[in-house]
């Protein structure tokens, strides 16, 4: 794997639009040899990774994502941004000048009025839940479809700065301002609690230094803080998210049933978007995620039909804990509901890896199922740009009406398919059988 980079590759993350647009460039007039140097696609990939449009804590864009899962040899990547598919466009494009296939997902907070006595995957916060959609081809363009998109972007921005409020107040003398400090931190406004945490530490290094920094945080926070982890470390931006805009901390703002949307509603929005509702698992110790069988099933009613697990949450390399027992049982329940199972690291805290440890004794067992969830998103995503067909809708319904039987054929779809023979899609349509898009596929043209 090439692991030297290229002056104009810096350019890729940077914010100011007319310098990726020159890097942009760059990586298109470099593909060709970006792709012969690149290792054969071998492993399953990172179909969670968090982009600078939402928080990457390397400030990773899009582009940058995709370049190094064709380095790592991912067979498909996947980005997924909070209230925001600001991304797709240029993940997608890239992916296609790299011959990568690429999926697009977007994560947000959703309300579960079933279950708003039980926590389920938001720590703290009964009824609430992170959930996702898979396969977007791109942003969503009706009035209808675009204005929920945007709503999700006003609501967060609404409890950022409520929480910014307070936080400025606590930390007094040290204020930032959301406009000033914080939105610069994004390329598309779409900043998050991890943008506010930068900016605070960022502005207080501004005010003090040094001892002087470090007694400020130590004297805030409750802790003692090392000059060492000065002025932005890991250890201090996770420890001042914690202390100020947590449970329990002066930011916190306590959610209510109008804090976010309806999980019915947010899995109508995926589904009429051309997406697939997706059901995001954290590690099973809560009493909404020990009754998954029951979540799942409501879930399903509204469109559901996949599940999101972050490796790195569920289990730690050599030891066979309940994490690990738990992440077993709850793939086993989304398989036996035919349910796609996919993985991948956030990049959005420092020190998560970009591949997940699939060579592990732990995730090895598991490799297959996430492979074969990756491609049936890929080819979700594929049928879905060229002939309006996905994984959901009444094609599917109509010519796979067994889930066992859609999720093969979907899988094979995304092994046979890549961006470079897409183009074999572009007559298909609602007319055509499994059996004759698949012939369609495998013609060889001279």
């Amino acid at each position: 794997m090439q692991t030297q980079m290229s002056d104009w590759e810096y350019g890729l993350d940077l914010l100011d639009p007319a310098a990726r647009k020159q890097a942009l460039l760059r990586l298109e007039q470099s593909a060709a040899s970006i792709c012969d140097s690149s290792p054969p696609a071998f492993q399953p990939g990172n179909m969670h990774a968090h982009t600078f449009h939402s928080f990457n804590s390397y400030g990773y864009s899009p582009a940058r994502i995709a370049l190094l899962a064709k380095r790592f040899g991912m067979e498909v990547a996947g980005i997924v941004d909070f209230d925001t598919l600001d991304g797709a466009d240029e993940f997608h494009e890239v992916g296609r000048a790299l011959n990568l296939r690429t999926v697009v997902s977007l994560e947000t907070r959703v309300f579960v009025p079933e279950f708003s006595t039980r926590v389920i995957n938001s720590p703290g916060e009964p009824g609430v839940a992170y959930q996702m959609a898979c396969g977007f081809v791109r942003r969503p363009e009706p009035m209808r479809l675009a204005a929920f998109l945007r709503d999700l972007k006003e609501r967060s921005a609404r409890r950022n700065r409520a929480a910014l409020s307070r936080v400025n107040e606590f930390l007094s003398p040290l204020q930032i301002d959301y406009e000033r400090d914080v939105l610069p931190l994004t390329p598309s406004g779409n900043a998050t609690e991890r943008h506010m945490v930068l900016a605070f530490a960022r502005r207080a290094a501004e005010i003090f230094s040094g001892s002087d920094l470090a007694a400020f945080w130590t004297s805030k926070l409750g802790t003692p803080v090392s000059e060492t982890d000065l002025p932005d470390s890991p250890a201090l931006l996770n420890l001042i998210r914690s202390r100020t805009l947590k449970q329990g901390g002066p930011g916190y703002v306590v959610p209510t049933t109008d804090s976010f949307p309806p999980l019915a509603e947010f899995n109508a929005w995926a589904v009429r978007s051309g997406a697939i509702p997706t059901v995001a698992w954290l590690d099973g110790s809560s009493p909404g995620e020990q009754a998954m069988d029951e979540y799942m099933a409501l879930n399903e009613s509204t469109g559901a039909s996949a599940l999101n697990i972050i490796p790195d949450r569920n289990f730690t390399p050599g030891v066979r804990d309940d994490r690990l027992r738990r992440l077993y049982e709850v793939i086993d329940l989304a398989v036996s509901r035919h349910w796609i199972v996919i993985a991948g690291t956030e990049l959005n805290s420092y020190g998560q890896r970009f591949v997940d440890r699939f060579d592990s004794e732990e995730l090895r067992p598991l490799v297959e199922v996430f492979q074969k969830g990756a491609r049936i998103l890929y080819a979700h995503t594929a049928l879905k740009r060229w002939a309006g067909l996905g994984f959901l809708g009444p094609w599917a319904d109509r010519h796979l009406p067994r889930r066992e039987d859609r999720l093969s054929w979907f899988a094979d779809m995304g092994r046979l398919l890549t961006p470079a023979n897409e183009h074999k899609l572009g007559n298909v349509g609602p007319a055509d059988s499994p059996e004759e898009i698949q012939r369609r596929i495998r013609i060889v043209f001279p």
